[in-house]
């Protein structure tokens, strides 16, 4: 069985060796700045973080049976304010045509852009090779789980939701588009550059141009990433295309990925999932119905998928389940339901009936 949990300071070893299987700076390969995030991210899983800024969260996948962990997804409550912008490529197509020849051409632009209006992002997506592709879809646990926090804690995010997608990069992670266009403004190598802007973004805003620029002036190889994922990345767009997020012509400065946005209200998962309160054990036999179900308990956050069965506004899981959680009866569920075709559906009226309303913190 895998459970969805938040990060803490004994999973260090082996979220470093989770960074260290993929270029992600939304889990630091070094030791110093992942601890800083994990605290981080504790305080704001203990409702500790006031300001929406500084308010990050970190889940874990962790297999139940051996105690190892072997995922990890985030989500940043605001991810630009005044003062901080959030950077990215605005692309445009120009088309250009002349009378004389009779011919024209169109032309993919980029332009460097800044947001100050804080949007909210998902990110951080890492799931060990061996466990891609299990039966029990483990990436999209991963995924899922976080539009299940977000519906849960709807005060804590922003009505719009941005996730980055990593470009496709170089077998030594290098980004080609930024070795024929960033580096030609900023002498730093694209892992230098990508960690410097975690710290400050004023060394992008005063060295790269403002203006318009054509790709057609890059090689080839430079202007296809433009608006490109990686190959590994592919399920990760599906996933999110299938929740209703859509590419906005905004694309990443350094790898050229895309940033995809959707509204935090219409994402189906946020939509649909209902807030129950745990009547007790399911009874033997059960009811056959699975889901995503969540608890915040002294174990902390937790979330896995089991069986359940609603009745009258409340909510009965399997024993195994409930220790997992941590829950105890009459404490507050998260619960998502899926279709057979993997799609979050509402809980019916009749079964919703009496449910708790949606709260700030389940705590």
């Amino acid at each position: 069985m895998f459970v969805i949990r938040e990060a803490c300071s004994a999973d260090m070893p082996q979220l470093l060796r989770l960074s260290r299987l993929v270029h992600s700076f939304n889990l630091p390969q070094d030791l110093e700045s992942l601890e800083a995030k994990v605290e981080r991210s504790r305080r704001a899983f203990a409702g500790q973080v006031k300001e929406p800024r500084g308010r990050e969260f970190v889940f874990v996948l962790e297999d139940v049976e051996s105690g190892t962990v072997v995922g990890t997804s985030s989500i940043y409550s605001c991810i630009s304010w005044p003062g901080h912008p959030h950077l990215y490529f605005k692309t445009r197509r120009r088309e250009h045509y002349s009378k004389d020849l009779g011919t024209g051409q169109v032309h993919v632009t980029i332009q460097l852009t800044s947001d100050e209006t804080g949007p909210s992002e998902i990110g951080g997506l890492i799931l060990a090779p061996g466990y891609r592709g299990h039966p029990q879809k483990l990436g999209s646990l991963l995924s899922y789980v976080r539009f299940q926090f977000i519906a849960m804690h709807r005060k804590w995010f922003e009505t719009r939701i941005l996730a980055e997608l990593m470009g496709a990069l170089t077998p030594d992670s290098r980004s080609s588009l930024w070795d024929y266009l960033g580096r030609r403004f900023i002498n730093l190598s694209y892992t230098e550059a990508d960690t410097f802007c975690q710290r400050s973004k004023e060394f992008i805003l005063t060295l790269f141009p403002s203006v318009e620029i054509y790709c057609s002036l890059l090689p080839p190889e430079a202007r296809q990433l433009v608006g490109k994922v990686g190959e590994e990345t592919i399920p990760a767009l599906r996933m999110l295309e299938r929740l209703g997020f859509a590419a906005q012509d905004h694309v990443d400065p350094f790898d050229g990925g895309p940033y995809l946005q959707a509204m935090r209200d219409e994402i189906p998962i946020v939509r649909h999932t209902a807030n129950l309160r745990l009547a007790g054990p399911l009874r033997q036999g059960g009811s056959g119905a699975r889901g995503i179900v969540s608890a915040h308990s002294a174990l902390g956050f937790r979330a896995v998928r089991s069986e359940y069965s609603v009745t009258a506004g409340t909510l009965r899981l399997p024993e195994r389940t409930i220790e997992i959680l941590g829950a105890a009866t009459g404490c507050s569920i998260g619960l998502s339901r899926f279709n057979a075709k993997g799609e979050a559906v509402a809980v019916t009226a009749a079964r919703a009936r009496g449910s708790a309303p949606r709260s700030r913190s389940a705590r």
